[in-house]
């Protein structure tokens, strides 16, 4: 048996080294081994592993900018209202959720708007927050808090309120608990995908501008053959009868049979933008699919049905800026929750 140590005899190994701990040899704290975050991995805020957008860097978020953006956006909503100044009536009542802008015009035009009293027949009007405005005789809504919904639009439906054709649209196929809501842009009748609702028409007129630079993707099946490089020609944009189309981004997907699937990016979505320039290129587009508008993605939502977008990350996505340009009001309560 080994002998016994006497207190403060040095402990040394059979092979000579001193096994007292650190703090009795030297005196000094031995150096922690570097954390995780001091190397840049998993650097998390509020106790949560912070999760850029795909494709980003966690190492190069600083955490006084996540904190400053946040502060600038809750400055942003919780800014005291300046007083408010006329406006036309055609985006107050849009911004009421009556009806989009070009719809509300529609209704003056009917005669079925009054504003004190007087029945008008032109939208070039201004009117302020005492002004009383009817349409068919009721007044207009209390403003809510701002919403947004995802919704899986199926083939076959139009975005439009009222069809002259009388073909179904996507209005009356939307699910029965959802509000009166606006779409932000369309799509056609035969494309599906992703189609955003709001019930705030300022959002919906600031989303849908080329300006506002959010990015419309599509997955794309169409007759005939193209390669890589032919689609490259898109990237600078095209001119077809006439009219100019913006940059456009074509990935090839796969060939299947006679069909070609590709992937197509663009940001200013005008009517029918992706067939005419695939058809440019000698493409007849026989399925269209929207999967992502902006930040947001189609993902596996069922077709029909709709989701709504919490109003946390609807604010982060939007940012201070568009907030500000869209006049979002996310302090109203909820129509439900209206007395």
């Amino acid at each position: 048996a080994r002998p016994a140590r006497a207190g403060g005899e040095e402990r040394r190994s059979p092979r000579g080294r001193d096994e007292r701990p650190f703090r009795e040899r030297s005196g000094e704290r031995p150096a922690r081994p570097p954390r995780r975050e001091d190397r840049g991995e998993g650097r998390s805020f509020g106790g949560k592993r912070f999760e850029g957008p795909r494709g980003s860097n966690p190492t190069r978020t600083r955490p006084d900018r996540a904190h400053r953006n946040a502060a600038e956006i809750a400055e942003a909503v919780a800014a005291p209202a300046a007083p408010q100044e006329p406006e036309r009536i055609a985006k107050v009542m849009a911004r009421a959720g009556v009806a989009s802008r070009r719809d509300s015009e529609a209704l003056i035009a009917e005669g079925r708007v009054s504003v004190n009293g007087t029945v008008i027949e032109s939208p070039a009007l201004d009117i302020g927050p005492n002004d009383v405005v009817l349409v068919d005789g009721e007044p207009l809504p209390a403003r809510e808090r701002t919403r947004l919904w995802l919704y899986h639009k199926p083939r076959g439906l139009v975005t439009t309120n009222h069809d002259p054709e009388g073909r179904p649209t996507v209005f009356d196929a939307l699910p029965e608990d959802l509000p009166r809501v606006l779409s932000i842009g369309r799509l056609d009748i035969n494309t599906e995908g992703l189609l955003l609702l709001t019930n705030d028409g300022g959002l919906a007129r600031m989303l849908e501008l080329p300006e506002t630079g959010w990015l419309r993707r599509y997955r794309v099946r169409a007759f005939g053959q193209v390669n890589q490089a032919q689609l490259d020609t898109l990237k600078d944009g095209v001119t077809v009868d006439g009219v100019h189309y913006g940059p456009v981004v074509a990935q090839f997907e796969r060939e299947q049979g006679s069909n070609t699937w590709l992937t197509v990016d663009l940001r200013e979505g005008k009517n029918r933008e992706v067939k005419t320039v695939l058809e440019h290129l000698g493409l007849q587009v026989n399925r269209l699919i929207r999967v992502s508008f902006g930040p947001f993605q189609l993902g596996d939502l069922p077709e029909g049905e709709a989701d709504e977008v919490r109003s946390r990350v609807l604010k982060d996505q939007l940012g201070a800026e568009l907030m500000a340009k869209a006049g979002v009001d996310f302090d109203s309560p909820r129509r439900e929750e209206t007395p």
